[in-house]
Formats: C-alpha cells, structure tokens, sequence
C-alpha cells in the first residue's frame, strides 16, 4: 500500500470517513488527479502543480489550498489561521461536506493551478 492510501485508511473515525469522502469528491473532479505522500501528509498533484493537501489535524480534517489567494468567491469558508499562503476548508463530521460547494472550489484552483500561489 502506498504511503497516502495508508495515510488515510489508518485515521481513526470520523476522519477516516471524511478522508475518504473528501478524496472520491478529488478523484471524482479531477480524474488525472494523481495522489502523492509530501510533508508526511497526502497531496493532489494535476501534473507537478499541487492542488491540495489533506491532513487529520487535532479534532478535524484540513484541506489545505496553496493557490487559495485567488479564491476571493469563497474566502468565507476558508481557514488561514495565520497561514500566509495556505487556506483551509476544515471538517469535524461527515455531514459537515457540501459536495456541490467543495467541487467549486476544486474547480476555481484549478484554473489558477499555473499562477503563482500568492496573488
């Protein structure tokens, strides 16, 4: 088993449900996705650019955005936590995942996947 498929089916539960939810919703998106192990968490990669990155952190799950400068539409829902170029999407249970609202922002990353992370 690769290194971010072990990553993800060892969280303990809920995390492990959403993990795995959160990663048919990026296989779903981007079928080229391809699915890294990078800072010892797992990463999506289009090509060598990064998407995002999910990590069990504490008593959520972070998915974390590199190029989330250039997401100003959804700026309400994302976590910067002093971060100053990372923002996060953050789940505590299952229910809390609106499918519709993460494919959108999937999408808008990917269509600034070739500019720079800070805007």
């Amino acid at each position: 088993m690769k290194p971010a498929e072990a990553y993800l089916l060892n969280q303990p539960e809920p995390y492990r449900s959403i993990l795995l939810h959160l990663q048919i919703l990026i296989e779903h998106t981007f079928p080229k996705a391809e699915l890294k192990y990078k800072w010892r968490i797992p990463c999506y990669y289009i090509g060598t650019r990064p998407i995002c990155y999910l990590n069990q952190s504490k008593n959520y799950v972070d998915v974390g955005f590199w190029h989330s400068a250039h997401l100003t539409k959804y700026a309400e829902y994302l976590v910067s936590e002093n971060r100053k170029v990372v923002k996060s999407l953050r789940y505590k249970a299952l229910d809390d995942i609106d499918d519709d609202l993460f494919i959108c922002i999937l999408k808008a990353i990917e269509r600034h996947k070739n500019t720079s992370f800070l805007k």
